[in-house]
């Protein structure tokens, strides 16, 4: 696996999902990051690109889920990935939507 020396190379998107913007109000943010990346490694990736501060983070990781083709009966996978969940200090905030 290659080495993950870069902020870009550990928080590769964030998870805007139902559930995920529900956290938002408790200050935890959600993203995908890389499958070798390590809690220390996504709190400093996090606080460099965002300019905030974590406080603790939270990570899993997602099996690949069996999917199939009707018409050729192909079977396969989805790709597994990694979850990192952070909580930002008091008044800190992410704005997710870029704006």
């Amino acid at each position: 696996m290659a080495k993950l020396r870069h902020a870009e190379d550990i928080i590769l998107a964030p998870l805007l999902t139902e559930e995920t913007w529900a956290k938002i109000a408790e200050n935890k943010y959600a993203f995908r990051v890389a499958l070798g990346a390590n809690k220390i490694q996504i709190r400093k990736a996090v606080e460099e690109l965002f300019k905030v501060k974590v406080e603790k983070v939270w990570t899993a990781n997602m099996p690949g889920k069996p999917r199939r083709e009707r018409m050729n009966q192909l079977h396969g996978r989805t790709s597994r990935w990694r979850k990192a969940v952070v909580r930002l200090a008091p008044g800190d905030r992410i704005d997710v939507m870029g704006g």
